[in-house]
């Protein structure tokens, strides 16, 4: 690594998100073969306000960077100073992700080749747990009197560089950097320029093939690590394979979280039939079991056009196909000791096929009341039981993430659409058919604990 020209650079900003975050303080250490060539650093007038925090972290408060100049201002000089040459930094993604953004403003493309010195930490002493800076300090013997400073913190990582040479042999270092920057191997027709476009953020991508046909649409709350990862490694999944023989162009779509990017994904993947896509297709046929144990009557397989989903007591299950739906109930009495006339798996009058094989308990022959017998048919369906929609009505859930901030209008596990200001509320679907697949996300996200997202009620 240190026989070329590097840059070993730190940055202290306004936050930890880059696409609204801005960098209060630049520090930049200039090596040339191994040797210490030169070193700079500036603050930067972040037009926009140092949070306490992070003045308490840092030290640098709001009265410093007021006549400082601007990221514009000195662009073209730091531009100057990290062309062509190798970027070192700690926690990389963090700061390589604020200087990609900043030139964006001014429409100026930058790209490096990144070196991260967290992970050649982890390449070079994976026995040890802890390989945040301060840790590093610690375990290496390196002091710092102007830590969280970005000059201050820049000299750290030269340091730790230097020390990581002599301790284990240029080649051990060599050998981890190259690891790092092994390139992803790009389809024909694919430019690197366009991938490194690509945001870090959440939201989903969409690959097309020749005729601009859809070959793939795909979600992440990282987009350019989850593009890029379909093009690195070995290509064991044959999906992957045929994306790196056809794909032609790559595009995307920023979401403000998780739950945007699965819901648009669905939507996607529905509209517009990608080739490659085989979950979440549109299939607006589906079943369900409707049973009330107070009725003493046999399971009913309805339609899911027939599900009210403002009453979802005596429904269980969402079943894709008929035979799916059958082939869950049987299994059930089977592990029950159900009985297939009372369940409805069969017809007729007097045993069932399953109590003549000790399969079924007898409530068909006489030897068990019914009412223990849907003490357990309860317990085999507990399981299928769905969920009921756990508002009153139209809600909206919202999502936020640095400037962005969506809406996502949902009503009895409906998806109506996502909006970012109150106008478009008009333009949503009143009424959208049920989706199989939006519901499962629904309830999976709606019940986990710590997601970012707030409940808004809404009339309608």
């Amino acid at each position: 690594m240190l026989d070329r020209s590097l840059v070993f650079l730190d940055l202290e900003t306004t936050g930890a998100t880059a696409s609204f975050d801005r960098i209060t303080e630049i520090g930049v250490i200039e090596v040339e073969r191994g040797r210490w060539v030169g070193e700079w650093s500036t603050l930067i007038n972040p037009q926009a306000r140092i949070p306490p925090f992070i003045e308490a972290l840092t030290g640098i408060s709001n009265d410093m960077v007021a006549l400082a100049p601007t990221f514009a201002e000195i662009a073209p000089e730091l531009k100057a100073r990290l062309d062509g040459k190798l970027l070192v930094a700690h926690n990389a993604r963090f700061d390589y992700g604020f200087l990609k953004q900043e030139f964006r403003r001014l429409d100026i493309k930058y790209a490096s080749d990144v070196v991260c010195t967290v992970k050649l930490s982890r390449k070079l002493f994976p026995g040890h747990a802890r390989h945040n800076l301060d840790s590093l300090m610690e375990r290496h013997g390196v002091a710092c009197d102007a830590r969280h400073r970005a000059l201050g913190d820049a000299r750290v990582l030269w340091e730790l560089a230097q020390i990581w040479r002599d301790e284990l042999g240029h080649d051990a270092l060599a050998a981890a950097t190259a690891a790092q920057l092994k390139s992803p191997t790009l389809p024909p027709g694919l430019s690197e320029l366009v991938l490194d476009e690509v945001p870090e953020a959440p939201g989903v991508y969409l690959f097309y093939g020749d005729n601009d046909i859809p070959l793939y649409v795909g979600k992440s709350i990282n987009l350019r690590s989850r593009v890029l990862a379909h093009f690195s490694g070995d290509h064991r999944l044959a999906k992957d394979m045929r994306i790196v023989q056809q794909v032609k162009r790559v595009d995307w779509k920023e979401t403000a979280g998780e739950l945007g990017a699965l819901l648009e994904e669905a939507r996607l993947v529905k509209e517009l039939l990608p080739i490659l896509n085989r979950q979440l297709r549109r299939n607006n046929d589906w079943y369900a079991f409707a049973w009330d144990p107070a009725q003493r009557q046999a399971l009913q397989l309805i339609s899911g056009a027939d599900v009210d989903f403002s009453d979802t007591a005596h429904v269980y299950g969402l079943f894709r196909t008929k035979r799916t739906a059958l082939d869950t109930l049987r299994n059930l009495a089977q592990a029950f000791e159900l009985c297939l006339i009372a369940t409805g798996l069969e017809k007729g009058q007097g045993p069932c096929f399953a109590h003549q094989i000790k399969r079924c308990r007898g409530v068909c022959a006489g030897k068990e009341s019914r009412a223990r017998h849907d003490l357990r048919l309860t317990d085999a369906l507990s399981g299928l039981k769905l969920q009921a929609w756990p508002f009153k009505g139209r809600v909206g859930v919202r999502e936020a993430n640095g400037e962005r901030t969506d809406l996502h209008v949902l009503d009895h596990w409906c998806y109506l659409g996502t909006v970012r200001a109150e106008h478009e509320l008009d333009a949503l679907d009143a009424r959208p058919a049920f989706d199989l697949d939006i519901y499962k996300i629904l309830k999976r996200f709606l019940a986990g604990a710590g997601n970012a997202i707030e409940i808004v009620p809404m009339a309608g």
